[in-house]
């Protein structure tokens, strides 16, 4: 069969049956001039090709469930069209969002949230420290707090440095588990 012969409508009941050969017509026919009217709205070719994309996987996926009653063509013009319309509206809501964000930053409200989520980030670590075990709590602070090795803090306490070790590995497993991906952390603040 010559699909390069076929009708709109010929093309289109042989996508429904999931001819791979008839889309690939439909792509081959009309992608130079939806490319060539997307550009004329979008004028970025990446983004051109990206919407090109979006609309010929949309076609694919959806080739059973499709109803166009306007022509393919008129279809394929109007659904890019509005990709086009639509990704411009998404651009300029992103360049909104990033004066904006670059205002946040030069009135200097960042270092504020910054101050506000270090506080935060304290005050929940040591929450979690404070409702350790007495005795691992004791272990953590000589360890991190007070820079002790474990041979003294072992000493101080009276005890082994397996024990101190022990301590200590079971102190960062319960941080771990209890605090997450702010584990880290911990480290961080004294």
């Amino acid at each position: 069969m010559v699909y390069s012969n076929q009708t709109e409508t010929e093309l289109m009941t042989l996508l429904k049956e999931g001819d791979h050969k008839a889309f690939l017509e439909i792509y081959d026919r009309y992608k130079v001039l939806l490319q060539q009217h997307a550009y004329k709205k979008i004028g970025d070719a990446q983004d051109v090709q990206d919407v090109i994309q979006e609309l010929f996987t949309e076609l694919w996926d959806k080739r059973i469930s499709l109803n166009i009653t306007t022509g393919l063509s008129n279809y394929l013009f109007t659904a890019i069209r509005n990709r086009s319309l639509n990704l411009i509206y998404k651009r300029r809501k992103e360049m909104h969002y990033l004066e904006s964000l670059e205002e946040f930053i030069n009135e200097g409200n960042y270092l504020i949230d910054l101050q506000i989520r270090e506080r935060e980030f304290t005050e929940l670590i040591q929450k979690e420290i404070d409702a350790l075990p007495k005795r691992m709590r004791e272990v953590y602070k000589l360890s991190r707090e007070e820079g002790l090795s474990h041979k003294q803090i072992a000493e101080l306490l009276g005890t082994s440095e397996t024990t101190v070790s022990k301590q200590i590995t079971n102190v960062l497993k319960i941080l771990r588990k209890k605090l997450g991906s702010l584990y880290f952390i911990t480290f961080f603040f004294p």
